[in-house]
Order: C-alpha cells, then structure tokens, then sequence
C-alpha cells in the first residue's frame, strides 16, 4: 500500500495521504505503475461519457483535459524534451541529453505536442462514438511501458530516473503484466498491439539514443497511449 501511494503521488496530482516511505520505495513503486494507469483511465472515461451526453466531440475534449489534469502533464512534458533533443542533436548523444535536460521547451517540442494533443482528441472522438469503458484500459496498459524499458534498456543519467528504476523490475513483475494483459485482451482486441507498440518504442530509443531516461519513459507512456487509441478506434470502425 506504502509503495501504491508512491506511485499515486508521483504519476498524478491526485491527493495522497503522507507516507513514511523508505529508500527503496519510489524505484519499487514503478512495479505498480499499471494500477495506478487503470485509476487513470477510469476518470478519463468517465469524463468522456459525462461529455459525450452534451456532444461526442465535447466528450474528446473533456476526456483529453482530464487526462492532462490529472497526469499534470508529466509524460507530455517528458515527450516534448525528447523531441526537442532529437531534434537539436544532429547526432550527437552528448547533446540530446544536454537539450532534454534545459528546463524551456522549443520548437521541435510545441510541434509534437500540439499533434500528440491533437491525435488524442481524434481518436477519443472515434472511441467515444462506439463506447468509453475501453479507455480504463489504456493508461493502465501504457504503464507498463516502463517496466519492460528499465529491463531492456541502460540507464543514461546516473542520477535520473531511468537508473533509479533500473533494477526494480523482476522478471515476475513482467510476466504478471503481461497475463493480465492477455486477459485484458479477450475483451479488447486492440491491446495486443501493446507488446508491439512497448517493443517498437525500446528498439527505436536503443538506435536513436541508446538508452533510457526519465523523459524517455515519460514520451514513450505518450506514445503508446496514442498507439493504443489509434488501435481501439480502428477495430472499431472495421466491427463497425
């Protein structure tokens, strides 16, 4: 319980009670990361459906705008770094991490928002139309992006995030995720793009900056959840 207000704490800007937590507490904290993704989703949905009774598009909006509010931005602000070194680095690994790491956001950043914002509010729209309760599902789902990142990739900040949680994850923790996953994916179909979306995203970042960060995990959790979106509302309009 310790380490699931931890991770409330540190994914969201929900109220938490104070905790007495020890050293270990914030790595191991990354294992419950999913849970903390199903709570997410559940008020994201909710405000699409409670938006959608006025006006589908209203329900795109208002579950856009929860999903920001109550994340406080914290993986878009991780997706706009990332883009920003990329797009400033020319190749060169020391100053990708030397621009992801400034405080002001550029232009390669605003670009990248703005279409991830926009991305997200087409496809809650095309979910909205056939049903909200999937989106439960998909911050949950995108949470496990990390563990399987701090597995598979090193850590390029001795000091970040990335090698905080680098040695947390158990090879249990994975498997565990990964059959709830493939529960999960008997009710929604769309999700087994998961595994490829988590995957696609740690071959990219070991070719493009060899490891991962804070950020990275922040970008990639985006990332994902937009692919996930992108899946869901296909599916739907095949079936539809």
């Amino acid at each position: 319980m310790r380490r699931l207000v931890v991770a409330f704490g540190f994914l969201t800007r929900l109220p938490m009670p104070q905790v007495a937590s020890r050293s270990d507490d914030f790595a191991a904290a990354i294992r419950l990361y999913p849970l903390v993704g199903v709570a997410i989703g559940g008020l994201v949905a909710g405000a699409g459906w409670s938006g959608a009774l006025i006006d589908p598009w209203v329900g795109a909006c208002a579950a856009l705008l929860v999903w920001i509010a109550v994340t406080g931005a914290l993986h878009l602000d991780g997706l706009a770094d990332l883009a920003d070194g990329l797009g400033a680095a020319h190749g060169d690994r020391t100053r990708l991490l030397a621009v992801m790491a400034e405080p002001h956001i550029g232009s390669f950043g605003v670009v990248v928002l703005v279409g991830q914002m926009l991305a997200k509010l087409v496809t809650l729209h095309a979910i909205g139309v056939v049903a909200w309760w999937p989106l439960i599902l998909v911050p949950g789902v995108a949470r496990a992006g990390p563990l399987a990142w701090a597995r598979l990739l090193p850590p390029l900040r001795p000091g970040g995030l990335g090698a905080a949680v680098s040695h947390a994850v158990r090879g249990r923790d994975l498997v565990g995720w990964g059959l709830l996953l493939l529960l999960a994916s008997v009710t929604v179909p769309a999700l087994i793009a998961a595994p490829f979306l988590i995957l696609g995203f740690a071959a990219w970042l070991h070719r493009k900056i060899g490891g991962i960060t804070g950020d990275a995990h922040g970008a990639g959790i985006e990332l994902v959840e937009t692919g996930l979106l992108l899946a869901i509302s296909a599916v739907a309009a095949a079936l539809g």
